[in-house]
This record gives C-alpha cells, sequence and structure tokens, in this order.
C-alpha cells in the first residue's frame, strides 16, 4: 500500500469512514454492563488502538471519538456520550502520535529488556485485574445489535487470568528475543493512551455525570473495568497491527 495511495484526501475520508464503522461495531457487538457505575465494558480498544497505530493521531481521534459515542447512544448509555468522544478522540490521538516515536535505546538488548518488562507489567495486571474483578459468575451481550437480557453467563475461576498473564509475559518475552525488540514500545504507546481513558471516564464520573443527568455512579469502581478493557485492546490490537504491518510496510511510516 504505497504513501501516495493514503495521501489521497478521498481514500483518507474513506478510511476514516470505514474504521469508524469498525470502533461502532466493535463496542457494540460485545458488551458487559456495569451496575456501580450505569456503564459497561466493551472491546472498542481493539480498534481504536489499530486504528490508530495503523492511520495515525487524526484519523484514530476522529474514529475512536465518533464511532464510541455514536456506540455509547445505540447502546443506551447516551449520558455517557459527551465524554466519551472527548475521551476517546485524544485516546487514539496519543496512540497514533506516540506510535512513530522511539526511546533514545540503541542496543538490540536494551530493547529486549524494555519489551520483557512490558510483558512483566502487562502480565501482572492481567493476572490480577482480572482475577479481581472478572472472576465469577459473568453475564454478556452478544451480538448486534445486543439482545436486551444476558446472551451468556459463564463462570470465569481466577486461574484463567493467572494463566492468561503468565502466557502474555511469555509472548512478550519471544517477541522481543526472536522478532522485533522494539515490540515493547507499542505496549507503552497504548499504556498511554488507555490511561488517558481512564482518567477521563473517572474525572467523568465523579464530577459530572452526577450533577448533569443526576445519576448516582460509584467512579472508583470503572477504574479496574477500564483497565481490563484497556488490556483487551491492547492484546488483540497488537497482533492486528503487526500482521498488516508486514503485508503493508509502509503504514509503519
Amino acid at each position: 500500500m504505497p504513501q501516495a495511495f493514503l495521501k489521497s484526501p478521498t481514500m483518507r475520508l474513506s478510511m476514516t469512514a470505514v474504521f469508524t464503522a469498525l470502533v461502532f461495531v466493535a463496542t457494540t457487538m460485545f458488551s458487559v454492563y456495569v451496575p456501580q457505575t450505569r456503564g459497561f465494558f466493551n472491546i472498542g480498544e481493539t480498534m481504536v488502538f489499530t486504528t490508530a497505530l495503523l492511520l495515525g493521531p487524526f484519523i484514530g481521534a476522529f474514529a475512536g471519538g465518533v464511532g464510541s459515542a455514536l456506540a455509547d447512544i445505540f447502546l443506551g448509555y447516551w449520558y455517557y456520550a459527551p465524554a466519551t468522544l472527548i475521551i476517546k478522540a485524544f485516546e487514539g490521538f496519543f496512540v497514533g502520535f506516540l506510535a512513530p516515536k522511539r526511546l533514545s535505546i540503541v542496543s538490540k538488548a536494551q530493547w529486549e529488556e524494555f519489551t520483557f518488562r512490558s510483558g512483566l507489567v502487562i502480565g501482572i495486571l492481567l493476572a490480577s485485574i482480572g482475577s479481581i474483578y472478572f472472576s465469577g459468575s459473568t453475564e454478556l451481550y452478544l451480538g448486534f445489535p445486543p439482545s436486551p437480557s444476558p446472551s451468556l453467563t459463564l463462570f470465569v475461576p481466577p486461574e484463567v487470568w493467572y494463566i492468561l498473564g503468565v502466557v502474555m509475559l511469555i509472548l512478550f518475552a519471544m517477541a522481543g528475543l526472536f522478532f522485533e525488540p522494539e515490540f515493547g514500545w507499542l505496549f507503552f504507546t497504548i499504556l498511554i493512551g488507555g490511561l488517558t481513558m481512564v482518567t477521563g471516564y473517572f474525572i467523568y464520573q465523579q464530577f459530572f455525570i452526577g450533577p448533569l443527568f443526576n445519576i448516582p455512579v460509584i467512579a472508583v469502581a470503572e477504574i479496574p473495568i477500564n483497565i481490563g478493557q484497556m488490556l483487551v485492546g491492547l492484546v488483540v490490537s497488537i497482533p492486528i497491527v503487526r500482521t498488516v504491518w508486514r503485508s503493508f510496510p509502509s503504514l509503519k511510516t
């Protein structure tokens, strides 16, 4: 996919529309209701991160903000839509802006160490947050549009999250040793964007959603949920992006 192709205004407009729709679909097709915050867990971060990494900060910001806000309205969480438009736009922008940058690390060994430590952090976060907040009986709302009642009720033991945490550490270590040592930089980039999302929603829930809409929420309850949402997006989007980059190297620049 040559650079001239991507720089065409018509093509960039088309790609913006397509990826905005993909963010919308990814956000609405799978959701878990969170009663403490009147919000929901979703996998929309997967496409927000993918869009920003592949197409840059501006398309990432538009697709992330507009696609996610439309999903809030469609699913009935309209009181989150104004905040989502801004928060997800900043999230997509930061990921797309930081991705082409690089730390002042020159040796392969330093990059391998950075990637291993990144994998260790994500493994610990995935194991701890998953085992505490996403274990036990879980109601899933699947489909497009999602059904009004739970499509599936699962019991997830905490051991599943411990195993996933170890698997993530092993995958990051292998990626750094055998593939691309700079793999850890993608993790760091997504982490910055994801923490923007976590912080943004906490501020909105803590200081705005109650006074504006008279909706009682427990803002702190959403923090682990949003971190888990960020981790799912990270784990899924990086393999997708790396696969696309191998097929279309010009997108990496």
